[in-house]
């Protein structure tokens, strides 16, 4: 009786709890369709950031079952939601939401997964010399590397994959070396190089879904067995075009120069275009939506100011419509002429928009403008949700408009009749504060993808926006028009006094101190608090939209706490980095000052300063072939055994030295027998795992493969 009683009462707590469970449930499903109906408006911007969730989600979910779960999941939802839309539970707009929203996650990994369906017709597994004949797809000139750059096609071969990448030295370049021409060369070819490190840059990703399958070098000048047949005149021009500016202008201004009119930014100086990335002004060497704007909007006061000179034409016909076709064709022929890249083509697609939006009267600058715009963008291209280029552009303009339609700030820049200084320090002042937004929102990704933001960016745009857009480019401009009747003379002088400014403004902003902030790699969840707290901070109207400042303060708080790996370690296990207390970084290999992989180890590590070479290095004991190093953590110290070359070993003290060590790293095979007393990594380990990234304080290892298994471009094997 005892028994039946105190199960009675157990039954009765358990159902008192559900109860509230389910009130506490029906008061969330009010309170959210509420939500939902005081900003109905805003509801359509939300379609591309439900797509994007999708996209996102496919870059972590590992192999073709994963994903076919994860959109019957998806679709579960969503008939789940079907089903209590017809019993009529909720507000019938937070129905449709919950219908619609798996709806959109399912279509962003469809539409990835199908476009990672198609990658390169084969990839390479391993190295390979010898002679191939190929057909040039692409020629791209880098002169400030001195090299040439050639996408190839090569015929089908079951050992070679049907498209490669490969450099040529420009002293062996000729000019028969263009688009469809045959050359016979040999080569020297890679497999696409994965991520060197936990969150680096991973260039097999991008050639899978450009569909190079190898890349490499030429080892010598090629043999041209047929010239091309075919003609791409915007290439040529675009050659041309570049090479006429370069002649009028020398050195570094002429380069800069030749991007702002091409996109060619192949012959501008390493040092200077690392200044303009420190400064915050490397978005000027990319051709985007601030040139190709910069371009329509031209356009568009010249035609209608010139058509306005007639009366006979504005009476007949409607200006903005022929003002709008020719802006749409000057940006057409902009995005053409510079090589029609990705980020080219959105910024062209956004502005089309923009002119469509003017001729039919309505708002040209909207959420829903920049919506529409990422939406077809991801369609055609979902690969790109993954690269900085979509992530800062589209975080940009959000950032920008959504400032600007902010009622407080509507107000404040309404036109009314002031003098002329006073709307001179509005104006500029809102150029300050819109350059300050965008530098705020534009620092985690900086930080996400390079590891490092500049501090100064706002200050340094506020002149170098106006100088580019309304001194530099209209007196290039001008200069290439006049240089028809050989008078651009005058005006590449001018021209080029201003990119002289341009650049000594982002030297100065550069080398001044703390103009860059370093930070080891924050991982996805920081990165994706970020987003979501911007986004919910951009997208909605009401105040609730204030609510989005509590993730983004978690992630800032995620951030400060961050600390570098005590470890770093290549894929191929030739370059280490061991970071010896907060002011030092200790390199096993010295390797070249502005070398790819020095760099890459000094931005993941979040480390700024001059790294040491470990001969010099006290805490370090070296031979010519190992160095045996302490490393204190707060539990205890660790003792780590690195290898320096290949020679041979005498098998009993290798054996020895690795039952003294807790880690043991080389990059050649160890045998078997050595067993360090936590990690052995070597060549067979890095092969299946890729590069690491080891926290000694948390004995936590992460791994190139945490990120990449599964994915077509990471190789099975490696699984």
């Amino acid at each position: 009786m005892v028994n039946g009683r105190a199960s009675s009462t157990a039954f009765g707590l358990r159902q008192t709890v559900f109860n509230r469970l389910l009130h506490r449930a029906g008061s969330l499903r009010i309170f959210a369709g509420k939500f939902l109906e005081s900003n109905r408006v805003q509801l359509p911007v939300w379609i591309p950031v439900g797509y994007a969730c999708g996209i996102a989600l496919w870059f972590r979910l590992q192999g073709f079952w994963t994903v076919i779960a994860a959109i019957s999941a998806c679709l579960a939802l969503a008939l789940a939601a079907m089903a209590a839309a017809q019993r009529g539970e909720g507000s019938s707009l937070l129905r449709r939401c919950l219908v619609v929203a798996p709806l959109l996650v399912a279509l962003g990994i469809a539409t990835i997964a199908a476009h990672a369906a198609f990658g390169p017709a084969g990839t390479l597994e391993r190295p390979r010399y010898g002679t191939v004949n190929a057909r040039i797809v692409e020629r791209e000139e880098l002169p400030a590397r001195d090299i040439v750059r050639f996408v190839m096609e090569l015929p089908e071969d079951d050992l070679l994959p049907r498209r490669v990448r490969v450099n040529l030295d420009m002293a062996d370049d000729v000019p028969a070396l263009r688009a469809d021409a045959l050359i016979q060369a040999r080569v020297r070819l890679m497999p696409p190089a994965q991520s060197a490190l936990p969150g680096a840059y991973s260039f097999a990703q991008r050639a899978w879904f450009d569909g190079i399958g190898a890349s490499g070098t030429m080892l010598d000048a090629p043999r041209v067995l047929r010239e091309s047949r075919s003609q791409n005149a915007f290439a040529d021009l675009r050659a041309r075009l570049s090479a006429h500016i370069r002649a009028q202008l020398d050195g570094s201004a002429g380069a800069i120069a030749a991007t702002l009119a091409t996109g060619d930014r192949g012959a501008i100086p390493d040092d200077d275009a690392e200044a303009m990335r420190r400064s915050g002004l490397a978005h000027l060497l990319s051709i985007s939506g601030l040139h190709v704007s910069a371009v329509i909007a031209a356009a568009w006061l010249l035609t209608m100011k010139v058509l306005a000179l007639s009366p006979g034409l504005a009476m007949r016909f409607r200006l903005p419509f022929a003002a709008a076709a020719m802006a749409a064709l000057a940006g057409l022929g902009y995005t053409l002429l510079a090589g029609a890249e990705v980020p080219t083509i959105r910024a062209c697609v956004a502005a089309l928009l923009v002119l469509l939006a003017l001729v039919l009267g309505r708002d040209p600058i909207s959420l829903r403008l920049v919506a529409t715009g990422a939406m077809i963008v991801l369609v055609i291209w979902p690969e790109a949700l993954a690269g900085p280029s979509f992530q800062l552009s589209f975080a940009a303009v959000t950032a920008i408009i959504a400032l600007h339609d902010h009622p407080r700030m509507r107000a404040w820049a309404s036109p009314e009749e002031r003098g002329w200084l006073r709307r001179a320090g509005r104006f500029l002042f809102s150029l300050f504060l819109t350059g300050l937004l965008i530098e705020f929102t534009l620092m985690p990704i900086a930080l996400y993808h390079f590891h490092k933001a500049g501090l100064y960016g706002a200050l340094a745009n506020l002149i170098a926006i106006p100088l580019t857009t309304l001194v530099i480019m209209p007196l290039e401009a001008v200069a290439l028009v006049l240089d028809i009747a050989g008078l651009g003379a005058p005006f590449w002088w001018l021209a080029g006094v201003a990119l002289d400014w341009l650049l000594a403004l982002a030297r100065f902003t550069a080398s001044a101190p703390g103009s860059v902030t370093y930070m080891p790699d924050m991982g996805r969840t920081i990165f994706a608090l970020f987003v979501f707290g911007g986004l919910w901070l951009f997208l909605w109207r009401s105040r609730a939209r204030y609510w989005g400042l509590l993730p983004i303060l978690i992630a800032t708080a995620g951030v400060a706490a961050l600390k570098s790996p005590d470890l770093l370690v290549t894929s191929d296990g030739r370059h280490v980095a061991i970071r010896a207390g907060n002011d030092n970084l200790v390199l096993l290999r010295e390797g070249q000052p502005d070398g790819y992989a020095r760099q890459m180890l000094l931005e993941t590590a979040g480390f700024s300063g001059e790294p040491q070479l470990i001969d010099a290095w006290r805490g370090a004991r070296c031979n010519p072939e190992f160095c045996s190093v302490l490393i204190s953590a707060p539990d205890r110290t660790y003792r780590i055994l690195l290898s320096r070359n290949r020679e041979y070993v005498p098998q009993r003290a290798l054996h020895a030295a690795c039952r003294r060590s807790d880690i043991v790293i080389s990059d050649r095979w160890l045998p078997g027998a050595c067993r360090p007393k936590w990690l052995r990594i070597d060549r067979a380990f890095l092969a299946r795992h890729g590069g690491l990234a080891i926290y000694l304080d948390q004995r936590r290892v992460d791994t190139v493969a945490d990120e990449d298994a599964g994915k077509p471009w990471f190789p099975p094997a490696r699984e």
